[in-house]
């Protein structure tokens, strides 16, 4: 999953260093966030609705890991 997850962040955010901390609410444009969600919930088959989209969730990639794994 993590190896998914840095594709769809590479894909969609080439400017974001997966390799550092990051906080992709911070770090990203709304679009770039708008089109991570999107490929986030079309690959994993997840709806990640308003309250999911919190600083917490996405402040690294295990935090997007566990919260995709608490939809499943």
């Amino acid at each position: 999953m993590r190896d998914r997850i840095i594709d769809i962040l590479n894909m969609v955010c080439p400017y974001i260093d997966t390799d550092e901390e990051f906080n992709l609410i911070e770090d990203m444009e709304e679009d770039d966030f708008d089109a991570f969600i999107d490929e986030l919930e079309q690959r994993f088959r997840v709806e990640i609705g308003e309250n999911e989209r919190s600083e917490e969730n996405f402040e690294s990639i295990d935090a997007i890991i566990e919260m995709i794994e608490s939809l499943q």
